[in-house]
């Protein structure tokens, strides 16, 4: 703007001085024309200028529609999210309250079953302590009661009395309070020896020996009914015992539960008021910067109108200015008046003609040295106007104000420059800076996300095994089970099989033994009767037909298991001749002996293999609840494992959403700023790179300018000094 403002003054004093002097090389040229070129070049650079601020505002207004757009999608979905978020936050909070108050409740019924266990240990060891005492007493008593009793049994009273049994006898009658007093003083004088009858006491009949057995059978019911009563107390101990352990495992179990639900509901509450907190901040930060952001572009728009109305009248006034200029009237006018080559104003050899050439000199080698668009031009084409010589010492004074005017701005854009290039360097040095904390952030993030796929694709690897230890598991589960489910099958058919073969085997020697041995034949039971046939019989009738037994050839022995019948086939041959009959009849008392050996022998043969089908099966039973066991252990510490191990990729992977948003977020900074140090590169590259170039050629410009003030100084001066010689 300063430069345009000095052109601008320089056009005026170009025009004021168009009636003035102009040097002989250029009494030809037209000095319209040049000013014309200047207002055409002016009119060109605001066109240009208005285009290029019409696509930056053009930009810009398209950033704020979409800035808009897309702030007033984020402040919806916020403003939809705060609410959300903190009903979920009081809804666990309430949770977390209530699952608090069951675990204190839960730990206070657990200290109260175990307290209640403890105290019932102590009344049960209470009891069985004073139970201990009784029975101690009561066997004391009812052992000196028997030695008494044998003693009076045998006639040995006399030596019974002198043992410890009779004194214990005697301290035993003396303190118990449910006699008869008559038997009580009885057998008190009798124990203490004071009684005569002792002496002739008859054993086996008299009062004494009946008192002291009752005494007895009194003192053995009563051990009877405590040892009964201990029992008792003992199972309801140990019931009671067995089910407050329950009790307190179930509690422990839950204890554990409500603690770990209480941990998951404080952290995801914690994280939860983190969410609503930076929502929170988020929407306010949006709000203001939507605010902002509607000021901006409507002071933006106003701003825009305001400049296109100035830009308009600033080219109104140039198209204006050229088109008075280029009128055909104007230029015959300025024919008109402009001096030609024969004007009377040209001076020859006048002092301030050559001043001002040599000032021209000055300016025009510093000009050469400066290259293009230096402001030595704007100088020049103020000396090179058409101005009278002679009038006095004020001929260059608005020149050389002009010139004072162009130091100060050159020494204003220099100062400039020097600021421009310290802010440039600032700026790259921060950008640098931002940058490699960006870049080493993105660093960490990729090292961040690495780890974290590695440690998610162990996970997943982890779950797959221990899905496929589980389901290997319960299918071997159910196939030791379906195995278990055959040999049970198997066992039973094998006893009930031999339990039949016993039974018909013990059949047929019961069978030989009736006839060979009768006295080892054991005769069946006798039907039972009803009470009507009974009733029957008893009037004189006859007992019902007994029902034919079943089974095996009518043994009554059956076998559970299927068994396949044979049936012979008759074979359509010949008949054989008749077979020859018996001899004389005899008993087979040998043989059948024999027999009956062998089918002991069988019956001990099929006992030994019962016993060791029992022994298998319960070996069998066992390594099969033992593999139960230890299965259901497994299966659940695996369960458990697969949990931990889901939980923990869950985990990873919301970390690695998040990794992946920070480096999205890392890029996206990065970006920004990469596009900052070019815009600074943009902005600052050029002025670096020439600014020592620049300054040079700026001081060369002031030393010009001086060089030339102090000429055309010195030529008023002369002439000044001259004129005072002419006039001496």
């Amino acid at each position: 703007m300063a430069r345009l403002a000095m052109a601008l003054l320089l056009v005026a004093l170009a025009v004021s001085g168009a009636s003035a002097g102009s040097s002989e090389a250029e009494t030809n040229a037209n000095p319209i024309r040049k000013v014309v070129t200047l207002l055409q070049a002016m009119q060109k650079k605001v066109t240009e200028e208005g285009e290029r601020e019409k696509e930056l505002f053009d930009k810009f207004m398209c950033y704020c529609k979409g800035g808009q757009s897309d702030l007033g999608a984020a402040i919806s979905a916020a403003e939809s999210k705060v609410p959300a978020v903190g009903s979920d936050i009081e809804t666990s909070e309430a949770q977390l309250v209530q699952t608090k108050e069951d675990l204190k409740q839960a730990q206070t019924d657990r200290a109260a079953a175990k307290e209640s266990m403890a105290e019932a240990a102590a009344l049960r060891e209470k009891e069985a302590a004073s139970f201990a005492a009784a029975k101690s007493e009561l066997d004391t008593n009812i052992a000196a009661i028997k030695k008494a009793v044998t003693a009076l049994e045998k006639g040995m009273s006399g030596g019974f009395l002198q043992t410890d049994a009779a004194q214990v006898l005697l301290k035993l009658v003396q303190g118990k309070q449910d006699m008869i007093d008559m038997d009580r003083q009885e057998l008190v004088a009798f124990l203490s020896g004071s009684s005569g009858e002792s002496a002739g006491y008859a054993p086996q009949g008299g009062e004494i020996t009946g008192i002291v057995k009752e005494i007895g059978d009194t003192m053995q019911k009563s051990l009877d009914e405590a040892t009964a009563a201990e029992g008792e107390s003992v199972k309801s101990f140990e019931a009671m015992m067995v089910a407050k352990n329950k009790e307190v495992e179930a509690l422990t179990g839950a204890i554990e539960s409500k603690t770990k639900q209480i941990g998951e509901l404080g952290v995801a509450i914690v994280q939860m008021k983190e969410d609503l907190s930076d929502t929170q901040a988020a929407l306010m930060a949006d709000k203001e910067f939507l605010q902002e952001l509607d000021g901006s572009c409507g002071t933006k728009g106003k701003e825009w109108e305001e400049r296109s109305k100035t830009r308009g009248e600033e080219l109104v006034a140039l198209a204006d200015t050229i088109k008075v200029l280029n009128d055909d009237d104007a230029l015959e006018l300025f024919k008109k008046t402009l001096p030609g080559a024969s004007s009377s104003f040209i001076q020859i050899t006048s002092g301030a003609d050559r001043n001002r050439a040599r000032a021209l000199d000055v300016l025009r080698a510093a000009r050469h040295r400066a290259g293009k668009d230096s402001v030595l031009d704007l100088v020049m084409l103020a000396l090179n106007g058409k101005k009278g010589s002679g009038q006095g010492k004020g001929t260059f004074d608005k020149v050389l104000q002009m010139i004072d005017q162009m130091i100060e701005v050159l020494k204003t854009e220099q100062l400039d420059d020097e600021h421009k290039k310290e802010y440039c360097n600032g700026q790259f040095d921060v950008a640098d800076d931002k940058k490699k904390v960006i870049e080493r952030r993105l660093s960490e993030e990729e090292n961040a996300l690495e780890e974290v796929t590695e440690a998610i694709a162990t996970l997943t690897e982890d779950i797959k095994s221990l899905e496929k230890g589980i389901n290997a598991l319960d299918k071997s589960v159910v196939e030791a089970t379906e195995q278990r489910k055959a040999e049970n099958i198997e066992y039973k058919d094998l006893m009930a099989s031999d339990s039949a073969a016993k039974d018909l085997l013990n059949f047929a020697k019961n069978r030989l033994n009736k006839f060979y041995n009768p006295k080892m034949h054991v005769a069946p039971p006798k039907q039972e009767l009803s009470e009507e046939d009974r009733i029957a019989v008893n009037m004189g009738g006859t007992p019902p037909p007994t029902d034919a037994p079943g089974g095996i050839a009518g043994t009554g022995v059956a076998v559970l298991a299927q068994v396949s019948a044979h049936v012979a086939v008759a074979r359509k041959e010949a008949p054989a001749p008749p077979p020859g009959t018996w001899a004389a009849y005899s008993t087979k008392s040998e043989e059948s002996t024999g027999v009956i050996g062998m089918i002991d022998l069988l019956i001990k043969d099929l006992d030994k293999e019962m016993t060791e089908a029992k022994t298998d099966e319960k070996n069998s039973q066992a390594d099969y609840e033992k593999t139960m066991v230890e299965s259901s252990a497994k299966r659940a510490a695996d369960a458990k494992l697969l949990a931990q191990k889901g939980s923990a990729k869950a985990d990873a992977e919301a970390a690695l959403e998040g990794h992946k948003e920070h480096k999205a977020d890392a890029g996206k900074e990065l970006m920004a700023t990469e596009k900052y140090i070019s815009s600074l590169h943009a902005e600052c590259d050029w002025l670096i790179q020439y600014y020592d170039v620049r300054k040079e050629a700026r001081a060369g410009e002031v030393d010009s300018l001086q060089k030339a003030k102090a000429i055309l100084s010195g030529a008023d001066y002369s002439l000044l000094q001259k004129s005072l010689r002419g006039g001496r």
